[in-house]
């Protein structure tokens, strides 16, 4: 895979990862901890972890298929 195509592809990725991971910390401390506040370490992790994971399965079946 092109590193520019793996790079473009990370973008949305990471921009979906993070905006799900950001609520699904925000409501596990407002409701387990009574915070209304976003664990941004964790939030980056995952976004990060899944942003690259995500687009080389994508190309890895791709490459399958062909």
């Amino acid at each position: 895979m092109d590193f520019i195509r793996l790079i473009i592809r990370f973008i949305p990725a990471f921009s979906i990862a993070l905006v799900v991971c950001m609520g699904v910390t925000f409501l596990w401390n407002l409701d387990f901890h009574g915070v209304a506040k976003i664990d941004w370490a964790t939030t980056f992790r995952f976004a990060i972890l899944f942003g690259i994971i995500i687009p080389i399965i994508g190309s890895r079946k791709g490459m399958k298929s062909e």
